[in-house]
């Protein structure tokens, strides 16, 4: 059953309307944001990342849902699950990620949205495992995994298969965690995580 939106206190997590595309582009062109991802895209290849995204919702029922701030509407990026579609030794996996414009940075947003992914993942789909992975220098993004109770073993790292050998971004740190784990410390209604 599709999960076309999520609430959270601050947060909308929607599917995509065709008013999001230039906000959106912002983001996937703005430096800071790429820093981590080989470039920035242009605006074709964000309207084609969008579409990939819609088209993911259509076969998974869940995906990456453009976030919205409820204090102040637009999109800011997205917060989200996605099935990874390259060959890995965790593969097939279901990922959390998220991309947030800077100017949205230090709100918690990621981790907020992304505790309620996780939920529709566990909660709602019922899945075993989730993963999220990231280059070892993205440090804000290794705090956020860190604390939505995500474990980083080194054993599990790995070499991004889309990206050549020699490029300084293809070593990546892989993050897991389970749904025991994570009924474990998801926080009870009205307190801080843990």
């Amino acid at each position: 059953m599709p999960v076309d939106e999520l609430r959270t206190e601050r947060l909308v997590l929607r599917r995509w309307h065709d008013d999001d595309l230039e906000a959106f582009a912002a983001v996937n062109a703005d430096e800071r944001v790429c820093e981590f991802l080989p470039r920035p895209l242009t605006r074709a290849e964000s309207d084609d990342l969008v579409a990939r995204i819609e088209a993911h919702f259509d076969e998974h029922g869940l995906g990456l849902w453009c976030v919205d701030p409820v204090d102040e509407p637009g999109c800011v990026g997205f917060v989200g699950l996605a099935v990874p579609t390259f060959e890995a030794h965790f593969t097939p996996a279901i990922e959390v990620g998220w991309r947030l414009a800077p100017e949205v940075w230090g709100r918690g947003y990621a981790t907020e949205g992304a505790e309620a992914a996780l939920a529709a993942a566990f909660d709602g789909a019922g899945w075993d495992e989730v993963v999220s992975f990231t280059v070892p220098a993205n440090v804000r993004s290794r705090a956020v995994m860190a604390r939505l109770g995500l474990v980083h073993d080194p054993a599990d790292d790995f070499d991004h298969p889309r990206l050549p050998e020699g490029d300084a971004l293809r070593r990546h740190v892989l993050y897991r965690i389970d749904a025991d784990r994570w009924r474990r410390r998801r926080p009870a209604a009205g307190s801080p995580p843990r």
